[in-house]
């Protein structure tokens, strides 16, 4: 592809340009994915040389630390009472121990068992049960690790195996400081001065070190509440989690590799197209995600410029107006809304009754109308936050611009698409982004207007999908309702999840790295 200069670029048509800028996005992607994977190996290759320089290091403190450094590497924090400094080193002593006590008493047992997932699953039992004197009826009974403490649940196996690999990686990353302080101490005190003190650590907590301890504990909930369960869903995707094999009652489930990713890309399993339904469902998503964004985004904007247009009496008034649908639940809006446009609804009972149509529409039983309705609704639903967004930015364009715009005999167009659109989207072009892939998992509108139906193309993909189903209604169905011998396949489940996060991270990055915000930062300031 041709490159212009930017004097070769100013003459060419508006056509050209368009075309232009067109082909410089699609060019501009393999070159984003190139970088991506160029940064990715860079950081494995940082990564290695930082640990070969801590592996270096540490061999150094050893040979080099006098003896109570080197007892502090088989006992944490001893160096640090040693040489007293009792705060710190109580702190490192005391994770040592509930670490070692965490592993004894369940966190080793999980680990050995986290290669299998159980090897005693719930099994069945016949026990009599007396009716009367005398008279015994004979029933079978599942038993279950909540009646047999010695039988194993896959669920929590995979839980605290997960859970003690990041206890581990704690207790390296702790052991790693509880050495590196010993080489500082020792290094302070060979220089003559004074180790701080249990007073002067708590002094420094609550001055110059404040952020960290405010960091600490968000940083903990978000190890704890995003990234384990993170973790956890993407290995559930190489079981074969289910309700028929929930882990504990229903049976154990256990790893199966890429197997689940193989039958979801495969065209044909059990009568099933997996494959063609994810795809037709993925391009959906995406229709849907782009019209929902920037349906929502220009026009808008187009409704704050008209009320904030001079000589526009009432401007309060059509605000609150527009306000009013934030305010009101989309669970009863979308549900009453939903209702209008059914067969004997309202909406076709005002056409019929003016005599334009004679008999109703079907707008949820035909999949392209139904497409069309979800869009048009949610313009309805999505203008009033757009709105908001755009007044307060409309607000704080220097009126001066426009002033010798005018001067120079610009049209209204030419102001908007030279002056008001470019400022729009430096400012809102990273919430044009995440309007888009929060469009993706937009899961209230198209379930309470639709619930994903009708099931007319895609009746025979797995979970019943629907023509208007988005990947996360899609997965939900497939969680809650489920189909097949599996009943909820949760691991299919996690396979979309991992594939959703892949689709969205790589058009978010490549996006992002577009976008004037990012590009032309110096532009506006």
């Amino acid at each position: 592809m041709k490159k212009y200069s930017d004097l070769e670029y100013l003459k060419l048509s508006k056509g050209e340009r368009f075309k232009y800028k067109f082909l410089s996005f699609f060019a501009a992607i393999p070159v984003a994915i190139g970088n991506l994977f160029k940064g990715i190996g860079g950081w494995f290759k940082k990564a290695g040389l930082s640990i070969a320089n801590e592996a270096k290091d540490i061999w150094t403190t050893f040979v080099q630390g006098d003896w109570k450094t080197k007892l502090s590497f088989l006992i944490m924090g001893f160096g640090c009472l040693a040489r007293g400094q009792i705060l710190r080193g109580l702190l490192f002593l005391a994770f040592e121990l509930v670490f070692i006590g965490y592993m004894v008493l369940m966190g080793a047992e999980y680990l050995g068992l986290l290669s299998t997932l159980g090897t005693k699953g719930p099994y069945q039992m016949t026990e009599k049960i007396e009716l009367m004197p005398g008279r015994f009826r004979e029933v079978v009974k599942t038993v279950t690790y909540a009646d047999d403490p010695t039988i194993h649940n896959s669920f929590k196996i995979l839980l605290y195996g997960v859970l003690t690999i990041f206890f581990i990686v704690a207790f390296v990353y702790t052991w790693r400081v509880n050495v590196k302080q010993n080489k500082i101490a020792e290094g302070i005190l060979r220089s003559g001065k004074k180790l701080k003190s249990g007073k002067d650590d708590l002094r420094s907590m609550v001055d110059d070190k404040f952020h960290a301890t405010l960091l600490a504990l968000p940083l903990t909930g978000i190890l704890l509440f995003t990234v384990l369960p993170l973790v956890f869903m993407i290995l559930v995707a190489f079981t074969n989690y289910s309700s028929a094999h929930n882990g504990g009652e229903t049976g154990l489930f256990h790893w199966v590799g890429l197997q689940n990713f193989q039958t979801l890309f495969s065209w044909d399993v059990g009568g099933v197209n997996y494959s063609a339904t994810f795809g037709e469902i993925l391009l959906w998503t995406l229709i849907w995600a782009f019209f929902a964004t920037f349906t929502n985004y220009f026009l808008g904007i187009a409704v704050a410029m008209i009320i904030n247009k001079k000589g526009i009496r009432l401007k309060k008034l059509w605000r609150t107006v527009l306000i009013m649908t934030i305010a009101i639940p989309q669970f009863i809006s979308l549900l009453y809304v939903s209702k209008m446009f059914t067969l004997n609804g309202l909406f076709n009972g005002f056409l019929m009754d003016l005599g334009i149509i004679h008999t109703a529409i079907d707008f949820w039983g035909t999949p392209t109308l139904a497409r069309v309705m979800v869009i048009i609704i949610n313009i309805w639903i999505g203008i009033p936050y757009l709105m908001l967004i755009a007044t307060g930015i409309l607000m704080n364009i220097p009126a001066d611009l426009y002033e010798s715009a005018k001067i120079d005999g610009a049209s209204g167009w030419k102001q908007f698409s030279k002056i008001t659109l470019p400022y729009m989207l430096f400012i809102t072009g990273p919430y044009l982004l995440t309007s888009f892939t929060g469009n993706m998992n937009n899961f209230n509108v198209i379930y309470l207007l639709t619930g994903g139906g009708p099931h007319v193309n895609l009746s025979n993909g797995a979970g019943n999908p629907g023509d208007t189903d988005l990947l996360i209604t899609w997965l939900f169905n497939i969680t809650q309702k489920g189909f097949g011998e599996d009943g909820a396949q949760y691991y299919l489940a996690s396979v979309i999840g991992i594939l959703v996060f892949i689709v969205v991270a790589v058009i978010s990055l490549i996006v992002y790295n577009l976008l004037p915000s990012v590009k032309n930062e110096e532009d506006f300031q």
